[in-house]
């Protein structure tokens, strides 16, 4: 910032009539803020001060006595953004890796080098809001539409629309009247109200701060000094240190496996269901030449239509959603597995049909090439037994819906070469997903640690306690939704097939009325009745109201289930360390991401606190809350370098 300050003021005093702003790095303009440096900040004066420092910065450059342009390609987030903002113009580059926004919330924090000043007059307050409130980005092309950049180019042309932007009169662009008219009276309250409303429906207060602060800055009009006071009060605070703890724990998965090169250039993916067909999809959007097999056309076919929404919904240019398309083939005799360099089987959770699978693959696949299973619960020891080669053999667990989940559980079997493992991890994060190493074992990591926490909600059910309860006191503790309406969602023979897989290795206990509902054919949201009743679109036609009932220690059930089996993981080197833990709960289920995961929430609890819970809770409520043996290892706490 000094350098580029030095550089503004030189330029001042010198004959230029116009400057371009650009970036040599092939990653893009500038990705933000280095996140690292908010730990070492511990002060709210200082956080502020910082935050002024950038907008004087800023400002200098927008007060510049001749015209300027940003040409922004890749990434333009957080202060790279707000540096553009301060531009007279902003040109993008025309193609999909091209992506503006100000994610700053998803870290806790308000924008603080003007970005809460000089969005809303350049888009309108309702954009703003948006952007600034998902911490979302858009691509060129939606950046044009919103009129955060004047122009979208193909990178040839890229420099001659800069070069055009200089050559027009300094004269400000007026927002269409349909934008205006949001942030005049009387209009303008109503709008913020209707936001605030949403806002309230998607984030606890007293959890984040941010989104809140966000608003209130917008809605008064406030002056940079008031945006660097607020970002240094929220900088500071808990939620936003466990916030960037949880994004530097994806960083460092990423970073991790971008160490390996995978050399995956064709991918032969078997079972072209939901998951399969998926997973295929996905990585033909990510850029893969990929082949789906299934034994019945129609159901490649129905994977084939979805893949096509898929691309329609994210590239939304047809010449691109048929590049896409034309990488991704529906082949029901298996041809591509000649040409494979990786397999993934996402059949039906059956050994021997698996075994069966993978010795034809074996036969039919380049020696070079990776064998990987989409298992959830059977141990990858059990299917690499039937091949020649087992160190081929690796696990890549996805979650559902794919698209949406960012977790991919890389999963390490007795026999798994270290080749194999590393390819699959370079894939995975090819493919824009963060890949957790985990050590096969019975449910991995995330489902190893989600079933009890499920299995004690319907014994809370069993005990009589109203279903609306349980799923307010998880929501209230920071869950994206109730452990209920979750294995509603999941499907109740799914959750009844893995907590059964896992009910003896683990000592879980299945509860009776979750077998009674499957048997009757009640499976939650896809047969349109669970715990709850659903209509045509999944909706929840039927909610029990909620009940005033005595003190009932709900959330504390439910929690320390999650946090004494992530003990028993981390004593029996299920993962790594603690932080491993944080990263495949929060990615993988969405544990409150605002605690850290449950790792970082034992450490604010403290683990005396725990253990002393979990003894009570045992007296009370049975042996599945005994202490696990790792709460007497502290060791097992100690943090990698992402801490």
């Amino acid at each position: 910032m000094q350098e580029f300050d030095d550089i503004i003021a030189e330029l001042k005093n010198k004959p230029v009539t116009g400057l371009i702003i650009r970036s040599d790095k092939e990653s893009g303009f500038i990705a933000g803020a280095d996140v690292r440096e908010f730990q070492h900040i511990d002060d709210s004066t200082r956080a502020a001060e910082l935050a002024r420092t950038g907008q004087q910065v800023f400002k200098r450059l927008a007060d510049l006595p001749f015209p300027t342009v940003a040409v922004i390609h890749g990434y333009c987030l957080g202060g790279g953004l707000e540096l553009a903002l301060a531009c007279t113009y902003r040109v993008a580059r025309d193609d999909v890796g091209t992506r503006l926004g100000l994610p700053e919330v998803r870290l806790g924090i308000n924008p603080g080098f003007g970005g809460t000043v000089r969005l809303p007059p350049l888009v309108g307050a309702v954009a703003a809001l948006d952007l600034m409130l998902t911490g979302r980005s858009v691509s060129g092309k939606q950046a044009r539409r919103l009129g955060l950049v004047d122009a979208v180019s193909p990178p040839r042309h890229l420099m001659n629309a800069a070069i055009a932007c200089l050559s027009k009169p300094r004269t400000r662009r007026k927002l269409p009247w349909s934008k205006r008219m949001m942030g005049v009276w009387p209009l303008r309250p109503l709008v913020y109200g209707q936001v605030l409303r949403q806002l309230r429906k998607k984030a606890n207060p007293d959890h984040y701060r941010a989104p809140y602060r966000i608003l209130e800055l917008c809605r008064q009009n406030a002056t940079e000094e008031q945006e660097a006071a607020s970002l240094g009060e929220l900088l500071v605070n808990r939620a936003s240190r466990n916030l960037v703890h949880v994004f530097l724990l994806g960083e460092e998965l990423k970073r991790q496996a971008r160490k390996h090169a995978h050399d995956i250039k064709h991918l032969h993916v078997i079972g072209a269901g939901v998951m399969g067909g998926d997973i295929a999809a996905w990585s033909a959007f990510r850029g893969f030449s990929v082949s789906l097999q299934d034994q019945k056309p129609e159901i490649v076919a129905r994977a084939m239509k979805r893949a096509h929404e898929l691309f329609k919904k994210k590239l939304r240019e047809s010449r691109l959603v048929q590049e896409a398309m034309d990488r991704l083939m529906p082949d029901v005799a298996g041809d591509g597995l000649r040409r494979a360099d990786l397999v993934i089987e996402a059949i039906v959770e059956n050994k021997e049909i698996k075994q069966k699978v993978f010795r034809q693959v074996e036969r039919d696949t380049p020696p070079t090439a990776v064998l990987a299973s989409n298992t959830s619960s059977i141990p990858l020891e059990t299917i690499a037994s039937a091949l020649k080669e087992p160190s081929r053999l690796v696990g890549i667990h996805f979650f559902n819906p794919v698209a949406k989940m960012q977790l991919v559980e890389v999963v390490r079997g007795a026999q798994t070469s270290d080749a194999a493992l590393n390819r699959a991890r370079a894939y995975t994060v090819a493919i824009d997903k963060l890949p957790l190493v985990v050590k096969s074992s019975p449910g991995f990591l995330v489902n190893r640690i989600l079933m009890p926490y499920l299995m004690e909600a319907m014994k809370m059910v069993e005990e009589g306690l109203p279903l609306k309860n349980i799923d307010h006191a998880a929501v209230e503790f920071g869950m994206p939704m109730g452990p209920i309406a979750l294995a509603d969602t999941v499907g109740l023979d799914i959750c009844l097939s893995v907590a059964e897989e896992l009910a003896e290795p683990l000592g879980i206990a299945v509860p009776e009325k979750l077998r009674e509902m499957v048997e009757r054919g009640d499976l939650g949201k896809k047969s349109g009745r669970g715990f709850y009743k659903y209509g045509s679109r999944g909706q929840a036609r039927t909610r029990p109201a909620f009940s005033k009932m005595g003190e009932v220690p709900i959330t504390e059930r439910l929690v320390m289930r999650i946090v004494n089996e992530a003990m028993a993981c981390l004593r029996e080197g299920v993962v790594q360390d603690a932080d491993a833990v944080d990263a495949g709960m929060v990615y993988g289920t969405g544990f409150a991401p605002f605690t850290g995961g449950p790792m970082r929430y034992v450490e604010t609890l403290g683990e005396t606190g725990v253990s002393h819970s979990l003894h009570q809770l045992s007296e009370e409520y049975g042996e599945r809350f005994i202490p696990d043996a790792g709460w007497s290892q502290p060791d097992l706490l100690v943090r990698n370098v992402a801490s």
